[in-house]
């Protein structure tokens, strides 16, 4: 997990209301680094279960500071959600992701997030209050200049969840949420592997025009064509690559 999303979620763990499937800093299924790597600076080895770990709840209490109750609360979200398996005594077991796990995921967010874009582009004045996506929006273009590509998926993270909490529908949002993070350990997977997202930095800005505008069918589309495309090239990479589940 990026220092950013971390701060954010120690401001606001709770947005819309909804339990976030993890109150700690460990996220479950983060690849770890290669062996012999040394941790990126300001990296806690922490974050990271690798796909099949087991990990005890005390064991967990313990490396995270925290109490048994967050832990088990958290433990039986990431369970909802399929990322884990929890098995009484024994702890949780962190499940792989196949390549057919993220086609399921971002069929959905290809469902999802295009509504959102609607939503916001149907508001009376639908230019105002997008300055978050603005800023995420500048934010990526200034990393694509810079080939900063964890800079770049920070601020993609942030367009992606900006416009879920803005279009107005608390469930879908909380949806879309829910789904993203399902798909963060792909994304970390392929970060550097994909070509330097100069394409999906431009249909981002494509989308943003069109919600300002407030064209509704022209937001809906582009942004349905972005998640198309950009989840096709995250699969293929998936396969591509060898791996047969992260």
């Amino acid at each position: 997990m990026h220092p950013g999303r971390a701060e954010r979620w120690q401001q606001d763990p709770y947005p819309h209301g909804r339990h976030r499937p993890w109150t700690g800093k460990a996220r479950a299924g983060s690849p770890p680094p290669p062996a012999g790597a040394c941790p990126a600076e300001g990296h806690d080895p922490r974050q990271s279960a690798a796909p099949g770990a087991q990990l005890l709840e005390g064991e967990l209490a313990l490396r995270l500071g925290l109490s048994r109750t967050p832990v088990r609360e958290a433990m039986v979200r990431l369970e909802q959600e399929g990322l884990v398996a929890i098995t009484p005594r024994h702890g949780m077991r962190v499940l792989p992701i196949a390549a057919a796990d993220m086609r399921e995921i971002y069929e959905v967010l290809t469902s999802l997030e295009p509504m959102a874009a609607e939503l916001l582009a149907r508001r009376p004045e639908p230019a105002a209050g997008l300055g978050r996506l603005e800023q995420a929006c500048g934010a990526m273009e200034q990393a694509l200049a810079a080939q900063d590509r964890p800079a770049w998926a920070e601020a993609d993270e942030a367009f992606h969840l900006g416009l879920a909490e803005l279009c107005g529908n608390r469930r879908l949002a909380g949806m879309v949420m829910q789904v993203w993070e399902q798909s963060h350990r792909a994304r970390l997977f392929t970060l550097h592997q994909r070509p330097l997202p100069a394409r999906s930095t431009a249909e981002h800005r494509r989308v943003l025009e069109a919600i300002a505008d407030g064209d509704p069918e022209r937001a809906h589309a582009l942004y349905r064509r972005h998640r198309r495309r950009s989840g096709a090239e995250l699969i293929s990479l998936i396969e591509r690559s060898g791996v047969a589940w992260l």
